[in-house]
């Protein structure tokens, strides 16, 4: 089954008891018993399993190839309950290049715990060798990077993890898995932020988590149940009807993208753009032999946090908000919003300028964008 048949029949998200083609949102806490222990399909308690969840967890399983799909109540969720695989006094290698939040959680709540990380540059394989310790049991990583758009040969970086038997985990939410398979490429986990690019439309908050083995399966499980993180049936739903659309979203916007691209490479008040698609020939060749597509978001910089400021407030098509991956256009500034957790020292280190602006490419007509990019530039 090719890719946009899948985004609409993978997984069973027709429902068996009434052949509805969407499945029906279970809004159930518990479920009767037909006796002591004698449970419905495995059906006892909303936490531990809900039919409307079960639907989207089959679906995002079979999307990226994996052995068992899991829904938690936001990314951060979903990060969190991956990084608990491992234990107090283990270690875990971070790309440098993440999300704000995903940096926050590493450094401030699992540090606290005894969950240490060393954050490196994932393109750079001997700097990933020299940062494993003995207690290492993790690596994690994004491919391309929030916000600067990076790209990790996910091939190499499993086969590091392997040596060192190491959990490999790659975040997809920037190529969902209409454009990129990590776990085909042989990571263990692959994890989404589904408030991006799978839910699509700004209405919902979630996190989604594909395993790859057995044991790995059995301990998110675990972990799901036991701290009820969980995504709620109504936002599951959401989530089903987001991925019907997921293929012509991606294609519609990557193809706006890389117009744009084309626009801010030419404009005289851009100092630098961020894309895959201008990538080094190495780095460029790396993304397309492991991701069929460019994806939607763009960064560039316009020199200082003032014109970035002025930029983003005289925007009229695209939103100034937090978030990406909707239907429409988002735009921010991460040095004040999305990577405002980072100190700032850390984001000059690793590039993240004041006057870097970052772009979530809708599905809006590209003229619009272009003149809308044109007039807001204008005002610098």
């Amino acid at each position: 089954m090719k890719k946009m048949t899948k985004m609409i029949h993978g997984g069973q998200t027709v429902d068996e008891l009434t052949g509805a083609v969407n499945p029906p949102i279970y809004q159930t806490s518990t479920y009767k018993q037909d006796g002591l222990g004698v449970l419905r399909n495995g059906y006892e308690y909303s936490r531990s399993k809900n039919p409307t969840r079960t639907a989207l967890e089959g679906l995002i399983a079979d999307l990226e190839e994996g052995q068992a799909g899991f829904a938690f109540g936001s990314g951060m969720a979903a990060v969190t309950a991956v990084a608990m695989l491992v234990d107090s006094g283990d270690h875990i290698v971070v790309g440098s290049d993440v999300y704000g939040g995903t940096f926050r959680v590493f450094t401030q709540v699992l540090d606290r715990i005894g969950i240490h990380s060393t954050f490196v540059d994932t393109r750079d394989e001997n700097a990933v060798k020299q940062a494993i310790q003995d207690n290492t049991k993790m690596l994690y990583l994004e491919t391309p990077t929030n916000p600067l758009l990076n790209v990790t040969n996910i091939k190499a970086m499993v086969n590091i993890a392997k040596e060192n038997h190491l959990i490999s985990v790659v975040d997809n939410t920037f190529m969902t898995p209409y454009f990129q398979n990590p776990l085909k490429l042989g990571a263990d986990i692959v994890l989404h932020s589904a408030t991006k690019y799978i839910g699509g439309h700004s209405d919902v908050v979630a996190g989604l988590v594909v395993t790859n083995k057995v044991d790995l399966t059995e301990r998110i499980e675990f972990t799901q149940n036991s701290t009820g993180g969980v995504l709620g049936p109504q936002d599951s739903y959401l989530l089903v009807r987001g991925i019907k659309t997921l293929a012509i979203r991606m294609e519609q916007t990557e193809k706006s993208s890389l117009k744009i691209v084309d626009y801010l490479a030419n404009h005289e008040k851009v100092t630098k753009v961020y894309h895959p698609s201008l990538l080094d020939q190495e780095s460029k060749a790396i993304h397309e032999a492991q991701a069929s597509g460019y994806g939607g978001m763009i960064s560039f910089d316009v020199g200082s946090s003032e014109n970035a400021k002025k930029l983003v407030e005289h925007f009229e098509v695209f939103t100034l908000a937090e978030s990406l991956g909707a239907v429409e256009s988002l735009v921010c500034v991460p040095s004040e919003m999305t990577h405002a957790s980072i100190p700032r020292e850390r984001r000059l280190e690793i590039g993240i300028t004041d006057g870097l602006v970052r772009i979530s490419v809708g599905i809006e007509d590209v003229e619009d964008l272009l003149n809308d990019l044109e007039q807001a530039l204008n005002t610098i």
